[in-house]
């Protein structure tokens, strides 16, 4: 019984710990449309107008900054080049411009 509740005790932290998502976001600059700026230091975080936003991580390849009233997407590429769009109020949307 006690050999059972140590591996209990070692197993179930472990697995907590393995569900944290790590963000391996890429160093972005881009500008969308509606002078929305977008600056992401490599493994974040992400702003959006200088301000930090909210990141949703989906996987390692897509995420979405949410801040300063728009969703940014951001992905990566299969090439690793990162590829960004919005979407704003009263469904606003584009693709950015990575500088």
């Amino acid at each position: 019984m006690k050999t059972a509740l140590r591996l209990i005790g070692t197993v179930i932290p472990a697995l907590a710990f393995a569900g944290l998502a790590e963000a391996k976001i890429p160093l972005v600059n881009a500008t969308c449309p509606g002078k929305i700026e977008v600056h992401a230091d490599e493994g974040g975080p992400v702003y959006i107008n200088g301000k930090e936003a909210r990141l949703k991580v989906f996987n390692d390849n897509y995420y979405e900054a949410h801040g300063a009233g728009v969703v940014v997407s951001l992905s990566i590429n299969p090439d690793g080049s990162p590829s960004v769009s919005y979407t704003g109020k009263g469904g606003a949307n584009g693709v950015c411009t990575v500088k």
